[in-house]
């Protein structure tokens, strides 16, 4: 499993300490709820596949810290991230304020449900 993190830590290493703190805690929770899942660069940011399909994935702006749960995800619950900054699939944070991991157990928990839906 180490060889396989290793591309995660790289690109985590190459941000301020502020928001590899608040993206170590984003990886913590997802790798919680599921913790089969593959650890990866997708499209230049980290992420995590389950079964060989993207799942979520993780990133740093220039002044935030972001999740990519998925558009569906964020649409079932919407009425929990009224104090971030939302687009269709993505989650803005500032990285003094990371994601609650109970909202990021949700989310991923949500994702998973649509991505085990997607494969019947």
């Amino acid at each position: 499993m180490k060889a396989k993190s290793k591309p995660i830590d790289d690109f985590l290493a190459g941000v301020s300490s502020e928001k590899r703190e608040a993206l170590e805690k984003l990886r913590r929770s997802i790798r919680a709820v599921v913790p089969k899942a593959e650890e990866c660069i997708s499209y230049g940011v980290p992420a995590f596949r389950l079964d060989g399909k993207m799942l979520v994935a993780f990133g740093a702006g220039a002044n935030h810290c972001a999740f990519y749960p998925g558009a569906y995800p964020i649409e079932v619950h919407k009425d929990e991230l009224e104090e971030y900054s939302i687009s269709k699939g993505t989650i803005r944070f500032p990285a003094d304020r990371p994601l609650p991991a109970a909202l990021v157990r949700k989310l991923v928990k949500t994702r998973i449900a649509q991505h085990t839906e997607k494969r019947k």
